[in-house]
C-alpha cells in the first residue's frame, strides 16, 4: 500500500486507461486532477484506498481490449489520434453546445438563473478551446513530432523546437487546468446534469451534450497531461 498511496492518480490511469471508470464512480479527478496522490486523493474524498485499489485489480485482471495501451504509442502517433477524434469531436460540437446553452439560457433563464451563467462559461470555453486547438496544430504538436523523428534518429532535437515544447507545455497544462475548474464550475450549476421537471427537450439535449463535452474532455486531457505532456517533456 505504501507505494501506491504515493503513486498519482495520472499515473494509474496512464498504465491502464480502464482504471478511470474506478476513480470515476468515487469522484476523483484522473485528467486535471491526476498529480494527485491516491493518498491525498482518497482523503480528500473520504474514501478508502483499499477499495480503490481492490477496484483497479479487479479491473486489470479483465483482458485488455486492442487498442486502448495509450502509454505504449509513440507520440507522433498519439499526437494524430488525439487531433483526429478529439480535436474533431470539439470542432464537430463546440457550436452546437454553444447554440444550446444560449437558447435554453433565453427560454428558462427566468425560472433557472443556473442556466444563465452555464452559457457565459461555456461560450468562454470554446472560444478559449478553439485558440487551444490550433496552438497544438500548428505549433506544439508539430515540434513535438520533428523532435520525437530526430531522437528515434539518434540525433538531439533542434534548439527551437525544445524551446517550442517547453514553452507550450508551459502554457497548455495552465490552459487544462483553467478549463477543468470551467467544466467543473458548469456540472456543479447543472446539479450533476439532473433534468428539470418544468423543462422543454432542448434543455434535456444540451445537459447530455454538456455531459458528452465532460467525458471526451476528461479523455484528451488525460491523454495529453499524464502520457503525452510527459513524454514530450523528455525530448
Amino acid at each position: 500500500m505504501p507505494d501506491s498511496a504515493n503513486k498519482t492518480i495520472g499515473e494509474f490511469v496512464a498504465e491502464d486507461y480502464r482504471t478511470a471508470a474506478v476513480f470515476e464512480r468515487h469522484g476523483i479527478d484522473f485528467c486535471c486532477g491526476g498529480q494527485v496522490p491516491l493518498a491525498q486523493a482518497c482523503r480528500e474524498k473520504g474514501v478508502d484506498p483499499e477499495q480503490i485499489l481492490s477496484g483497479i485489480e479487479a479491473v486489470k485482471n479483465e483482458p485488455v481490449k486492442r487498442g486502448e495501451n495509450y502509454a505504449a504509442w509513440e507520440l507522433p502517433f498519439l499526437a494524430d489520434y488525439i487531433v483526429n477524434t478529439h480535436h474533431v469531436w470539439l470542432k464537430e460540437n463546440d457550436p452546437t453546445i454553444t447554440a444550446y446553452t444560449r437558447k435554453i439560457a433565453q427560454v428558462h433563464g427566468a425560472h433557472h438563473p443556473e442556466v444563465i451563467e452555464i452559457a457565459t462559461l461555456f461560450e468562454k470555453i470554446a472560444t478559449d478551446m478553439d485558440a487551444h486547438l490550433r496552438e497544438e496544430e500548428e505549433v506544439f504538436f508539430p515540434a513535438v513530432k520533428r523532435a520525437a523523428t530526430a531522437r528515434k534518429a539518434g540525433q538531439m532535437p533542434a534548439p527551437e523546437d525544445r524551446e517550442t515544447i517547453k514553452k507550450c507545455l508551459e502554457q497548455l497544462r495552465r490552459e487544462h487546468e483553467e478549463v477543468g475548474e470551467a467544466i467543473h464550475k458548469i456540472r456543479h450549476l447543472a446539479n450533476d446534469y439532473a433534468i428539470p421537471s418544468d423543462v422543454c427537450n432542448t434543455f434535456m439535449v444540451t445537459y447530455q451534450k454538456l455531459q458528452e463535452f465532460e467525458e471526451d474532455l476528461h479523455k484528451h486531457v488525460h491523454l495529453e497531461n499524464n502520457i503525452f505532456f510527459p513524454k514530450a517533456a523528455q525530448l
